[in-house]
């Protein structure tokens, strides 16, 4: 039973794959500045957790 799924996935598998392959599309931006984005994001975030920090000690 197993094997008769296997062999029935692993056609469909290997036609998927050359087709992501065949349609491959480019960054519209360089891979590093998505990581400078999500490091940007995480920093302002950190920032205004900090800013709020004290707001429940006042009351």
């Amino acid at each position: 039973m197993v094997a008769m799924l296997i062999s029935a996935l692993v056609p469909a598998l290997l036609s998927a794959v050359e087709q992501a392959e065949e349609t491959r599309r480019e960054l519209p931006m360089p891979p590093i500045a998505y990581g400078l984005i999500a490091l940007g994001t995480a920093f302002v975030l950190l920032m205004i957790t900090v800013a709020f920090r004290s707001v429940g000690k006042r009351h």
